[in-house]
């Protein structure tokens, strides 16, 4: 991994583990504040390439918007989750969420 303390700084938000820690790393996300900048669709989008598992999951991205938002990705409610989730398959497909179209 890269600097330790670019790691410790990821782990010390919540629903970030050492997996995801190593993935957004790897994705070139190496603080909490660039995670924030870019959103947990986007980071989402960035770290899937980088996942042992595969792309990524309904609770991983939840827990990405849980570390942003300083929460529990389970306190999120689940519409907004959902609502994540649209956003991050249109991105994943590369279409245009609010158009259906490729972009």
């Amino acid at each position: 991994m890269k600097d330790k303390r670019q790691v410790e700084s990821l782990l010390a938000l919540p629903n970030i583990g050492n997996e995801m820690a190593r993935c957004l790393v790897a994705a070139g996300i190496e603080s909490p504040a660039e995670l924030r900048r870019l959103g947990s669709v986007e980071a989402a989008v960035r770290v899937s390439p980088h996942r042992r598992s595969g792309p990524v999951c309904r609770s991983a991205l939840s827990g990405l918007e849980g570390a942003i938002r300083g929460v529990r990705w389970h306190s999120i409610p689940t519409e907004e989750r959902e609502a994540l989730w649209k956003e991050y398959e249109a991105r994943a497909m590369g279409s245009d969420p609010d158009s259906g179209r490729p972009e």
